[in-house]
């Protein structure tokens, strides 16, 4: 399926904006580079370019657009203060099948460590990421805690929240929300295990 000259468009200045700055724009920047009076007009293109197949827009994102057929981004090292897509943070990209995960992987983040070893998560596991702002009592999660990123299982007590590790050396990570800044940047969905990656 042809896309138009303005998807077109749309679509070189998502990928000039992933090289330069590392991360997608925003609609208001899409709208203000390619001259439309407001955001909805970049709203539209971008829909009319996810129903073409050619990006995917991730939920509860600012800049949650993904460009496809290009496979699911390698995340390394996270640098603080800057959002996880981040061109900067991604060492690669790796084809994925289609339809491997459920609900399909967004990202694929390399582990540090070994948190969450009896969970079957070793150090330097991919794990497929479901990019998505919130997560269920129970679930296994990338958190980004302050500044900091983790894998941990996710519990909700009352007024606080809990990460935990599922490693006895390890301790849990108590979360007062009204003090510390807690975001979702996903759920874990699986896991890519191979020397060579």
């Amino acid at each position: 399926m042809s896309i138009t000259q303005r998807q077109a468009q749309v679509l070189a200045f998502i990928r000039e904006s992933l090289e330069a700055q590392g991360y997608p724009p925003t609609r208001a920047e899409i709208a203000r580079h390619l001259g439309f009076r407001s955001p909805n007009a970049a709203e539209s293109h971008l829909r009319a370019l996810v129903k073409k197949r050619v990006i995917e827009l991730l939920p509860g994102a600012a800049r949650g657009i993904r460009v496809r057929g290009s496979g699911l981004p390698v995340i390394g090292r996270v640098a603080a203060g800057r959002p996880i897509l981040a061109e900067s943070h991604i060492e690669r990209r790796l084809q994925v099948e289609e339809g491997l995960f459920r609900p399909k992987a967004d990202y694929l983040l390399r582990v540090q460590g070994s948190s969450m070893r009896d969970a079957g998560i070793l150090d330097r596991d991919l794990l497929a990421v479901h990019h998505v702002p919130l997560a269920r009592h129970g679930q296994i999660v990338v958190a980004r805690l302050d500044d900091e990123v983790t894998v941990k299982r996710l519990y909700r007590r009352q007024d606080r929240v809990e990460l935990r590790p599922e490693n006895p050396e390890f301790d849990p990570i108590k979360v007062d929300p009204r003090r510390q800044t807690l975001v979702i940047e996903g759920i874990v969905v699986g896991i890519i295990r191979s020397l060579s990656l």
